[in-house]
């Protein structure tokens, strides 16, 4: 890996105060930069990643109405009653 120089301006008091608060944490600004940007291109990847598979999720339910692969609400009542069901039958079972 090379390494890369990055200038940006800032107010100085606000490089006084990092710099005084990264060397209580006994760091540099250099180095505490360095972890929030790979923690800020962390997130954005996540970020990324989470929107790409709910768009996917979407893509595949409208696919689905469009297929005609649909419950009511009442279907999806009694399935799920019938799950219910199950578990409690099951949780009062003894050993």
């Amino acid at each position: 890996m090379t390494d890369a120089t990055f200038t940006f301006r800032v107010d100085e008091s606000l490089k006084a105060d990092f710099t005084a608060a990264a060397r209580g944490l006994d760091r540099t600004g250099a180095q505490l930069l360095r972890d929030f940007m790979r923690d800020f291109v962390r997130q954005q990847q996540e970020k990324q990643a989470y929107d790409a598979w709910f768009r996917r999720e979407v893509q595949a339910g409208l696919d689905d109405v469009s297929a005609g692969r649909l419950l009511s609400a009442d279907e999806v009542e009694a399935r799920f009653a019938a799950r219910r069901a199950e578990v409690q039958r099951r949780g009062q079972k003894t050993p």
